[in-house]
């Protein structure tokens, strides 16, 4: 008899140190309704121009690294550019502004004309307002479309995924300019 109570009492105190093990003293981590996730999905298209301007004093686009010389010229490997571009309705710089595309692009590639892009839209317009889609992917500049995944976002865009389409739309070699065409699909709450 004196066993069981033994048993029982290691057995309410192993379920006891468990259940306080599991609660965070520390306020770092709670649990939340799983039905916090479930809310309905919207999805949305936005199409807007993404404007680099690399030169001049209205720069929007600067070099944090140089491309190495062995690769300048076809690959331009290893330049890092830091952006703050403006987030166009049509295709000229003088068109509605909706938003800023602000972060960073890489050359990655010692073949080819291939950025590591990082960036958020920061749109402007209406109930979007304040709000960001993140961009993380690859793209190869000389592809006619180039893919890219949303991973994220925020305000409107918490929880977002989806992609984005780039295709260009311009481009200046004397200055190095750029318009590019974003078709972006996203899915958020």
């Amino acid at each position: 008899m004196d066993a069981y109570k033994i048993f029982f009492f290691l057995l309410i105190s192993c379920y006891t140190i468990a259940i306080v093990a599991a609660q965070d003293v520390t306020g770092f981590v709670n649990s939340i309704d799983p039905n916090f996730f479930k809310k309905r999905q919207n999805a949305s298209h936005f199409r807007f121009y993404w404007q680099d301007i690399v030169g001049g004093d209205n720069a929007t686009s600067f070099d944090i690294i140089s491309s190495i010389p062995k690769y300048n010229g076809t690959s331009f490997f290893g330049l890092v550019k830091i952006i703050d571009n403006p987030l166009t309705l049509g295709p000229q710089l003088s068109s509605k502004l909706v938003g800023r595309a602000q972060g960073i692009y890489a050359s990655t590639s010692t073949t080819e004309l291939n950025f590591l892009m990082i960036m958020n839209f920061a749109l402007f317009e209406g109930k979007y307002n304040g709000s960001t889609i993140t961009i993380l992917g690859r793209n190869v500049a000389n592809n006619k479309v180039r893919e890219m995944p949303i991973i994220g976002g925020s305000g409107v865009f918490r929880f977002a995924k989806g992609f984005a389409e780039a295709s260009t739309y311009s481009f200046d070699p004397n200055t190095g300019d750029a318009t590019i065409e974003y078709n972006v699909y996203v899915s958020h709450n």
